[in-house]
Protein backbone atom coordinates (compact mmCIF):
# COMPACT_ATOMS: atom_id res chain seq x y z
CA UNK A 1 0.00 0.00 0.00
CA UNK A 2 1.00 3.62 -0.44
CA UNK A 3 0.53 6.27 2.22
CA UNK A 4 -1.03 9.57 1.21
CA UNK A 5 1.41 12.48 1.07
CA UNK A 6 0.06 14.08 4.24
CA UNK A 7 0.28 10.74 6.05
CA UNK A 8 3.95 10.48 5.10
CA UNK A 9 4.55 13.96 6.52
CA UNK A 10 2.73 13.11 9.75
CA UNK A 11 4.64 9.84 10.07
CA UNK A 12 7.95 11.71 9.77
CA UNK A 13 7.06 14.54 12.17
CA UNK A 14 5.20 12.22 14.56
CA UNK A 15 8.17 9.86 14.74
CA UNK A 16 10.43 12.79 15.60
CA UNK A 17 8.13 13.96 18.41
CA UNK A 18 7.77 10.44 19.78
CA UNK A 19 11.52 9.84 19.63
CA UNK A 20 12.14 12.98 21.65
CA UNK A 21 9.39 12.55 24.26
CA UNK A 22 8.32 8.86 24.06
CA UNK A 23 4.88 10.42 23.68
CA UNK A 24 2.71 11.74 20.84
CA UNK A 25 -0.89 12.93 20.54
CA UNK A 26 -2.41 12.45 17.07
CA UNK A 27 -5.43 14.78 16.92
CA UNK A 28 -6.57 13.71 13.46
CA UNK A 29 -10.20 14.04 12.47
CA UNK A 30 -12.33 11.06 11.51
CA UNK A 31 -11.60 9.44 8.12
CA UNK A 32 -8.17 11.09 7.74
CA UNK A 33 -6.44 7.76 8.31
CA UNK A 34 -5.30 7.82 11.94
CA UNK A 35 -4.88 4.05 12.18
CA UNK A 36 -2.62 3.59 9.18
CA UNK A 37 -0.68 6.70 10.17
CA UNK A 38 0.07 5.44 13.68
CA UNK A 39 1.02 2.01 12.30
CA UNK A 40 3.39 3.83 9.95
CA UNK A 41 4.90 5.65 12.92
CA UNK A 42 5.39 2.34 14.75
CA UNK A 43 7.17 1.00 11.69
CA UNK A 44 9.33 4.12 11.39
CA UNK A 45 10.33 3.81 15.07
CA UNK A 46 11.27 0.15 14.48
CA UNK A 47 8.86 -1.14 17.10
CA UNK A 48 8.71 -4.89 17.55
CA UNK A 49 5.48 -5.28 19.49
CA UNK A 50 2.54 -2.84 19.57
CA UNK A 51 -0.47 -2.81 21.89
CA UNK A 52 -3.47 -1.11 20.27
CA UNK A 53 -6.28 -0.23 22.71
CA UNK A 54 -9.62 0.67 21.16
CA UNK A 55 -13.36 0.05 21.25
CA UNK A 56 -14.62 -3.45 20.51
CA UNK A 57 -16.46 -2.53 17.32
CA UNK A 58 -13.34 -0.88 15.86
CA UNK A 59 -11.07 -3.94 16.20
CA UNK A 60 -12.04 -5.47 12.83
CA UNK A 61 -11.21 -2.28 10.90
CA UNK A 62 -7.90 -1.78 12.74
CA UNK A 63 -6.79 -5.36 12.12
CA UNK A 64 -7.77 -4.93 8.47
CA UNK A 65 -5.49 -1.87 8.21
CA UNK A 66 -2.70 -3.80 9.94
CA UNK A 67 -3.02 -6.64 7.39
CA UNK A 68 -3.12 -4.12 4.55
CA UNK A 69 0.11 -2.48 5.70
CA UNK A 70 1.65 -5.87 6.58
CA UNK A 71 4.38 -4.40 8.82
CA UNK A 72 7.17 -6.42 10.42
CA UNK A 73 6.05 -5.74 13.98
CA UNK A 74 3.52 -7.78 15.99
CA UNK A 75 0.29 -6.12 17.11
CA UNK A 76 -2.24 -6.99 19.77
CA UNK A 77 -5.47 -5.08 19.19
CA UNK A 78 -7.85 -5.32 22.12
CA UNK A 79 -10.76 -3.37 23.57
CA UNK A 80 -10.27 -1.31 26.72
CA UNK A 81 -12.61 -3.54 28.71
CA UNK A 82 -10.20 -6.46 28.20
CA UNK A 83 -7.03 -4.73 29.46
CA UNK A 84 -7.06 -6.91 32.57
CA UNK A 85 -6.57 -10.00 30.38
CA UNK A 86 -3.21 -8.80 29.01
CA UNK A 87 -0.30 -10.81 30.42
CA UNK A 88 2.49 -9.60 28.12
CA UNK A 89 4.66 -6.68 29.32
CA UNK A 90 7.04 -6.41 26.37
CA UNK A 91 5.23 -3.80 24.29
CA UNK A 92 7.45 -1.03 22.98
CA UNK A 93 4.48 1.05 21.82
CA UNK A 94 1.03 1.52 23.37
CA UNK A 95 -1.62 3.18 21.22
CA UNK A 96 -4.74 4.57 22.93
CA UNK A 97 -7.49 5.08 20.38
CA UNK A 98 -10.31 7.58 21.13
CA UNK A 99 -8.15 8.81 24.01
CA UNK A 100 -10.65 11.48 25.09
CA UNK A 101 -12.52 8.65 26.84
CA UNK A 102 -9.67 8.63 29.38
CA UNK A 103 -10.36 12.25 30.30
CA UNK A 104 -12.79 12.08 33.22
CA UNK A 105 -12.16 14.62 35.98
CA UNK A 106 -11.60 15.53 38.79
CA UNK A 107 -11.10 11.81 39.55
CA UNK A 108 -9.58 9.46 36.94
CA UNK A 109 -11.88 6.79 35.56
CA UNK A 110 -11.07 3.08 35.64
CA UNK A 111 -9.87 3.11 32.03
CA UNK A 112 -7.34 5.89 32.66
CA UNK A 113 -5.97 4.05 35.70
CA UNK A 114 -5.61 0.81 33.72
CA UNK A 115 -3.75 2.57 30.92
CA UNK A 116 -1.44 4.23 33.47
CA UNK A 117 -0.71 0.84 35.04
CA UNK A 118 -0.12 -0.76 31.62
CA UNK A 119 2.44 1.93 30.77
CA UNK A 120 4.20 1.31 34.10
CA UNK A 121 4.46 -2.45 33.60
CA UNK A 122 6.14 -2.11 30.22
CA UNK A 123 9.71 -0.91 29.69
CA UNK A 124 9.41 2.80 28.76
CA UNK A 125 7.14 2.26 25.75
CA UNK A 126 6.28 4.90 23.19
CA UNK A 127 2.74 6.10 23.98
CA UNK A 128 0.54 7.46 21.20
CA UNK A 129 -2.85 8.93 22.03
CA UNK A 130 -5.34 9.35 19.19
CA UNK A 131 -8.59 11.28 18.96
CA UNK A 132 -10.41 13.45 16.46
CA UNK A 133 -11.82 15.37 19.42
CA UNK A 134 -9.20 15.41 22.23
CA UNK A 135 -11.22 17.65 24.56
CA UNK A 136 -14.82 17.56 23.28
CA UNK A 137 -16.41 19.08 26.40
CA UNK A 138 -13.63 20.74 28.45
CA UNK A 139 -9.88 21.35 28.25
CA UNK A 140 -9.77 19.84 31.75
CA UNK A 141 -10.25 16.46 30.04
CA UNK A 142 -6.59 16.50 28.99
CA UNK A 143 -5.05 15.86 32.41
CA UNK A 144 -6.05 12.24 32.96
CA UNK A 145 -5.46 11.35 29.32
CA UNK A 146 -1.76 11.99 29.82
CA UNK A 147 -1.17 11.64 33.58
CA UNK A 148 0.16 8.07 33.31
CA UNK A 149 2.80 9.01 30.71
CA UNK A 150 6.21 9.66 32.34
CA UNK A 151 7.18 12.58 30.08
CA UNK A 152 3.82 14.33 29.95
CA UNK A 153 3.98 18.13 30.39
CA UNK A 154 1.90 18.08 33.59
CA UNK A 155 3.93 15.44 35.41
CA UNK A 156 4.95 17.83 38.20
CA UNK A 157 1.35 17.88 39.49
CA UNK A 158 0.66 14.95 41.80
CA UNK A 159 -3.09 15.01 41.04
CA UNK A 160 -5.80 16.85 39.13
CA UNK A 161 -6.54 19.24 41.97
CA UNK A 162 -2.99 20.62 42.01
CA UNK A 163 -3.11 20.81 38.20
CA UNK A 164 -6.37 22.75 38.55
CA UNK A 165 -4.67 25.30 40.81
CA UNK A 166 -2.74 26.53 37.77
CA UNK A 167 -4.90 25.56 34.79
CA UNK A 168 -8.59 25.59 35.80
CA UNK A 169 -10.93 28.39 36.81
CA UNK A 170 -12.90 26.62 39.53
CA UNK A 171 -16.54 27.64 39.89
CA UNK A 172 -19.21 26.81 42.43
CA UNK A 173 -22.42 25.12 41.33
CA UNK A 174 -25.50 24.24 43.31
CA UNK A 175 -26.67 20.66 42.79
CA UNK A 176 -29.50 19.17 44.87
CA UNK A 177 -29.07 21.96 47.39
CA UNK A 178 -25.32 21.43 47.82
CA UNK A 179 -22.53 23.69 46.56
CA UNK A 180 -19.87 21.75 44.66
CA UNK A 181 -16.73 22.70 42.75
CA UNK A 182 -17.05 22.79 38.96
CA UNK A 183 -13.70 22.10 37.28
CA UNK A 184 -14.88 22.23 33.67
CA UNK A 185 -13.47 25.67 32.79
CA UNK A 186 -9.96 24.64 31.80
CA UNK A 187 -7.56 27.28 30.52
CA UNK A 188 -6.49 27.61 26.88
CA UNK A 189 -2.95 27.22 28.25
CA UNK A 190 -3.60 23.47 28.56
CA UNK A 191 -3.76 23.15 24.79
CA UNK A 192 -0.84 25.52 24.25
CA UNK A 193 1.34 23.40 26.55
CA UNK A 194 0.25 20.26 24.67
CA UNK A 195 1.17 21.75 21.27
CA UNK A 196 4.75 20.45 21.46
CA UNK A 197 3.41 16.89 21.74
CA UNK A 198 0.48 17.15 19.33
CA UNK A 199 -0.11 16.85 15.60
CA UNK A 200 -3.50 18.15 14.45
CA UNK A 201 -4.98 17.35 11.08
CA UNK A 202 -8.51 18.07 9.88
CA UNK A 203 -10.69 16.73 7.09
CA UNK A 204 -10.34 20.11 5.41
CA UNK A 205 -6.54 19.80 5.54
CA UNK A 206 -6.88 16.38 3.88
CA UNK A 207 -8.99 17.79 1.06
CA UNK A 208 -12.40 16.51 2.17
CA UNK A 209 -15.24 18.41 0.55
CA UNK A 210 -18.20 16.43 1.88
CA UNK A 211 -21.30 18.01 3.38
CA UNK A 212 -23.90 16.64 5.79
CA UNK A 213 -27.57 17.44 5.31
CA UNK A 214 -29.91 16.70 8.21
CA UNK A 215 -33.66 16.22 8.08
CA UNK A 216 -36.02 15.78 11.02
CA UNK A 217 -39.05 13.54 10.53
CA UNK A 218 -41.87 13.32 13.08
CA UNK A 219 -43.80 10.17 13.92
CA UNK A 220 -47.21 9.98 15.55
CA UNK A 221 -46.86 7.45 18.37
CA UNK A 222 -49.68 5.23 19.68
CA UNK A 223 -52.34 7.00 21.75
CA UNK A 224 -51.47 4.76 24.70
CA UNK A 225 -47.89 6.08 24.67
CA UNK A 226 -49.03 9.68 25.10
CA UNK A 227 -51.53 8.72 27.81
CA UNK A 228 -48.82 6.88 29.72
CA UNK A 229 -46.36 9.79 29.40
CA UNK A 230 -48.99 12.32 30.54
CA UNK A 231 -49.91 10.19 33.54
CA UNK A 232 -46.25 9.93 34.53
CA UNK A 233 -45.77 13.70 34.23
CA UNK A 234 -48.84 14.27 36.39
CA UNK A 235 -48.44 11.59 39.07
CA UNK A 236 -44.69 10.79 38.83
CA UNK A 237 -45.59 7.10 39.13
CA UNK A 238 -47.45 4.51 37.03
CA UNK A 239 -48.28 1.22 38.73
CA UNK A 240 -49.05 -1.91 36.74
CA UNK A 241 -49.89 -5.45 37.80
CA UNK A 242 -46.27 -6.56 37.96
CA UNK A 243 -44.10 -3.48 37.44
CA UNK A 244 -43.83 0.16 38.44
CA UNK A 245 -42.61 3.19 36.50
CA UNK A 246 -41.25 5.66 39.04
CA UNK A 247 -40.14 9.24 38.32
CA UNK A 248 -39.74 10.65 41.81
CA UNK A 249 -36.90 13.01 40.80
CA UNK A 250 -36.59 15.40 37.83
CA UNK A 251 -33.69 13.34 36.45
CA UNK A 252 -35.70 10.11 36.54
CA UNK A 253 -38.66 11.84 34.93
CA UNK A 254 -36.43 13.11 32.13
CA UNK A 255 -35.00 9.63 31.52
CA UNK A 256 -38.37 7.85 31.63
CA UNK A 257 -40.00 10.31 29.23
CA UNK A 258 -37.00 10.04 26.91
CA UNK A 259 -37.57 6.29 26.77
CA UNK A 260 -41.36 6.40 26.53
CA UNK A 261 -41.62 8.92 23.69
CA UNK A 262 -39.55 6.56 21.53
CA UNK A 263 -41.62 3.57 22.60
CA UNK A 264 -39.71 1.75 25.36
CA UNK A 265 -39.51 1.76 29.15
CA UNK A 266 -37.27 0.48 31.91
CA UNK A 267 -39.21 -0.37 35.06
CA UNK A 268 -38.19 0.23 38.65
CA UNK A 269 -37.44 -3.51 38.94
CA UNK A 270 -34.78 -3.25 36.21
CA UNK A 271 -36.90 -5.08 33.64
CA UNK A 272 -37.62 -3.32 30.36
CA UNK A 273 -39.95 -3.71 27.39
CA UNK A 274 -41.09 -2.24 24.09
CA UNK A 275 -44.29 -0.21 24.47
CA UNK A 276 -44.71 1.13 20.94
CA UNK A 277 -43.30 -0.03 17.58
CA UNK A 278 -44.32 3.13 15.68
CA UNK A 279 -40.77 4.39 15.10
CA UNK A 280 -39.43 1.02 13.96
CA UNK A 281 -42.35 0.53 11.56
CA UNK A 282 -41.92 4.06 10.20
CA UNK A 283 -38.20 3.53 9.55
CA UNK A 284 -38.76 0.22 7.77
CA UNK A 285 -41.45 1.71 5.52
CA UNK A 286 -39.72 5.04 4.85
CA UNK A 287 -36.35 3.53 3.92
CA UNK A 288 -37.46 0.37 2.14
CA UNK A 289 -34.94 -0.58 -0.53
CA UNK A 290 -32.17 1.55 1.01
CA UNK A 291 -29.10 0.42 2.92
CA UNK A 292 -29.16 2.33 6.18
CA UNK A 293 -27.21 2.67 9.39
CA UNK A 294 -29.54 3.10 12.37
CA UNK A 295 -28.44 4.62 15.66
CA UNK A 296 -30.49 3.82 18.76
CA UNK A 297 -30.07 4.82 22.43
CA UNK A 298 -31.87 2.32 24.68
CA UNK A 299 -31.47 -1.45 24.40
CA UNK A 300 -35.18 -2.13 23.93
CA UNK A 301 -35.07 0.09 20.84
CA UNK A 302 -32.81 -2.57 19.33
CA UNK A 303 -35.41 -5.18 20.32
CA UNK A 304 -38.06 -3.18 18.46
CA UNK A 305 -35.86 -2.91 15.37
CA UNK A 306 -35.07 -6.63 15.37
CA UNK A 307 -38.75 -7.47 15.76
CA UNK A 308 -39.77 -5.27 12.81
CA UNK A 309 -36.78 -5.78 10.48
CA UNK A 310 -36.17 -9.47 11.24
CA UNK A 311 -33.14 -10.96 9.49
CA UNK A 312 -32.58 -7.82 7.40
CA UNK A 313 -30.75 -6.08 10.24
CA UNK A 314 -27.39 -6.78 11.89
CA UNK A 315 -25.21 -5.25 14.61
CA UNK A 316 -21.69 -5.87 13.25
CA UNK A 317 -19.94 -3.61 10.72
CA UNK A 318 -18.29 -6.51 8.87
CA UNK A 319 -21.68 -8.15 8.24
CA UNK A 320 -23.12 -4.79 7.18
CA UNK A 321 -20.29 -4.28 4.67
CA UNK A 322 -20.51 -7.78 3.16
CA UNK A 323 -24.30 -8.26 2.95
CA UNK A 324 -27.40 -6.31 1.97
CA UNK A 325 -28.44 -5.98 5.61
CA UNK A 326 -29.01 -2.74 7.47
CA UNK A 327 -27.12 -2.13 10.71
CA UNK A 328 -28.26 -0.98 14.16
CA UNK A 329 -25.68 0.53 16.53
CA UNK A 330 -26.01 1.97 20.00
CA UNK A 331 -25.10 5.65 19.76
CA UNK A 332 -22.27 5.80 22.32
CA UNK A 333 -20.60 2.54 21.25
CA UNK A 334 -21.00 3.28 17.54
CA UNK A 335 -20.09 6.97 17.45
CA UNK A 336 -16.31 6.37 17.26
CA UNK A 337 -13.80 4.23 15.44
CA UNK A 338 -16.06 2.72 12.77
CA UNK A 339 -17.00 3.55 9.20
CA UNK A 340 -20.49 3.30 7.75
CA UNK A 341 -19.33 4.41 4.31
CA UNK A 342 -21.54 1.77 2.65
CA UNK A 343 -24.75 3.26 4.06
CA UNK A 344 -27.08 5.26 1.84
CA UNK A 345 -28.30 7.19 4.89
CA UNK A 346 -27.86 7.41 8.64
CA UNK A 347 -31.13 7.18 10.56
CA UNK A 348 -31.47 8.06 14.25
CA UNK A 349 -34.14 6.13 16.12
CA UNK A 350 -33.44 8.34 19.13
CA UNK A 351 -30.96 10.99 20.24
CA UNK A 352 -28.35 11.07 23.01
CA UNK A 353 -28.01 13.85 25.59
CA UNK A 354 -24.32 14.26 24.70
CA UNK A 355 -23.12 16.88 22.22
CA UNK A 356 -20.08 14.66 21.62
CA UNK A 357 -22.39 11.84 20.48
CA UNK A 358 -24.13 14.19 18.07
CA UNK A 359 -21.02 15.54 16.37
CA UNK A 360 -19.10 12.26 16.21
CA UNK A 361 -21.82 9.80 15.21
CA UNK A 362 -23.27 11.86 12.36
CA UNK A 363 -19.88 11.76 10.60
CA UNK A 364 -19.71 7.97 10.24
CA UNK A 365 -20.39 7.96 6.47
CA UNK A 366 -17.78 10.56 5.54
CA UNK A 367 -14.94 9.59 3.19
CA UNK A 368 -12.58 11.70 1.09
CA UNK A 369 -14.46 10.76 -2.09
CA UNK A 370 -18.00 11.04 -0.76
CA UNK A 371 -19.30 14.56 -1.35
CA UNK A 372 -22.74 14.32 0.23
CA UNK A 373 -24.18 12.63 3.31
CA UNK A 374 -27.83 12.56 4.40
CA UNK A 375 -28.81 12.08 8.03
CA UNK A 376 -32.39 11.58 9.24
CA UNK A 377 -33.65 12.14 12.79
CA UNK A 378 -36.84 10.31 13.71
CA UNK A 379 -38.61 12.19 16.51
CA UNK A 380 -41.98 11.52 18.12
CA UNK A 381 -44.59 14.26 17.81
CA UNK A 382 -44.79 16.05 21.14
CA UNK A 383 -41.77 14.20 22.51
CA UNK A 384 -38.56 15.31 24.17
CA UNK A 385 -36.19 14.61 21.26
CA UNK A 386 -36.51 17.95 19.48
CA UNK A 387 -35.45 19.88 22.58
CA UNK A 388 -32.41 17.61 22.98
CA UNK A 389 -31.55 18.17 19.31
CA UNK A 390 -31.60 21.96 19.72
CA UNK A 391 -29.14 21.75 22.62
CA UNK A 392 -26.59 19.33 21.14
CA UNK A 393 -26.49 21.18 17.80
CA UNK A 394 -25.16 24.15 19.78
CA UNK A 395 -22.42 21.87 21.20
CA UNK A 396 -24.09 21.75 24.60
CA UNK A 397 -25.06 18.61 26.47
CA UNK A 398 -28.76 18.35 27.27
CA UNK A 399 -29.08 18.66 31.04
CA UNK A 400 -31.77 18.61 33.69
CA UNK A 401 -31.81 22.42 33.56
CA UNK A 402 -32.70 22.30 29.84
CA UNK A 403 -35.43 19.78 30.62
CA UNK A 404 -37.00 21.92 33.33
CA UNK A 405 -36.92 25.09 31.21
CA UNK A 406 -38.03 23.73 27.85
CA UNK A 407 -40.17 20.66 28.47
CA UNK A 408 -41.86 20.76 31.86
Amino acid sequence: MEFRDYQKQIINSGSAIASLNKFLYLAMEVRTGKTLTVLGIAQELKCKKVLFLTKKKAIVNIESDYNLLNPYFEMLCINYESIHKIEDNNFDMIVCDEAHNLGAFPKPNKRAKQVRDMIKTNNHPFVVLMSGTPTPESYSQMYHQVYGIPNNPFQRYRNFYRFADDYVRVKQRKINGLMINDYSTGSDDIIRVMDAYTIRYSQKDAGFESSIEEEVLFVEMEETTYKLANKLKKDLVVEGRENVILADTPVKLMMKLHQMYSGTIKFESGDSMVLDYSKANFIKEKFAGKKIGIFYKFKEELSALKSVFGDSICTEVHEFDTTNKNIALQIVSGREGISLRNADYLVYYNIDFSATSYWQSRDRMTTKNRKYNKVYWIFSKGGIERDIYKAVKKKKDYTINHFKKTFL
